[in-house]
């Protein structure tokens, strides 16, 4: 087994060599583990490339999409099949869905969410500035946690000036960091920025990239955790997820 220098969780993993970038991965590192099973998220053109290079050297190779918790939960899914884990795949995926359906129900029952649903921002990068659209896990998670992308794009990603933030003047700012944005400042140290409504607030918070970002089942945690932020009311335990029938006899 084998990760990306991005892979950082869970922390067993951190064991494990590290093959270059899920963008750029080391052909000769990868060929060197003698996997026998290649796994990569789809992205931009240039992540083909490594696919297609592969694939010459006769490695399984599965490419995966995820854009929607839907599509999150059928990758889920089928990298069970592949791994021979269906049922730990099911059983996670089930309990996903549940913990969506509670935070869904919770929701809908606030009155406060009823009567309001805050426009957020999310910023993917700054100072340069690069915000998510409409398509994407970003978004779900938005939608999820009762809020409203104000970014309108319907692109995954949308480049926008400060001028253009300030006309969309959001009630709540997230700005991820991680490796795609290394080192973002706290609004109030952007003079430009201070006075939208998210900044004035206090509605503005650093929130973890591979969470918010990264296709996996800690997009939920992302969604549960926005919802805390953008309606403290609704706070609660989560519910009990369902566990595999077979129990360990060690």
């Amino acid at each position: 087994m084998a990760r990306t220098n991005a892979d950082r969780l869970p922390a067993s993993i951190m064991r494990l060599p590290v093959i270059g970038t899920h963008m750029r991965p080391n052909i000769e590192a990868v060929l060197a583990q003698r996997p026998d099973l290649v796994l990569q998220l789809a992205g931009r053109k240039e992540a083909s490339l490594p696919v297609e290079a592969l694939r010459k050297h006769g490695l399984k190779v599965a490419v995966f999409h995820a854009s929607t918790f839907a599509e999150l939960f059928s990758v889920i899914r089928r990298v069970g099949l592949l791994t021979g884990s269906e049922e730990q795949a099911e059983v996670m995926v089930r309990g996903l869905e549940m913990r969506l359906t509670a935070l869904d129900n919770k929701l809908s029952a606030s009155a406060d969410n009823r009567t309001s649903r805050p426009r957020v921002f999310f910023e993917v990068r700054s100072p340069n500035m690069l915000a998510a659209g409409q398509a994407g896990l970003v978004g779900e998670i938005i939608r999820h946690a009762g809020g409203v992308n104000c970014v309108a794009d319907k692109a995954k990603f949308a480049r926008l000036s400060e001028e253009e933030v300030i006309r969309l003047m959001p009630e709540a700012y997230l700005i991820q960091r991680g490796p795609m944005n290394p080192a973002p400042l706290p609004l109030d140290k952007r003079p430009r920025l201070r006075a939208i409504p998210a900044a004035l607030s206090g509605k503005a918070w650093f929130v973890d990239e591979q969470k918010y970002s990264r296709p996996g089942p800690r997009n939920v945690d992302a969604a549960e955790e926005l919802a805390g932020l953008l309606h403290p009311e609704i706070k609660s335990p989560a519910p009990k997820v369902p566990t595999s029938k077979h129990k360990d006899t060690k």
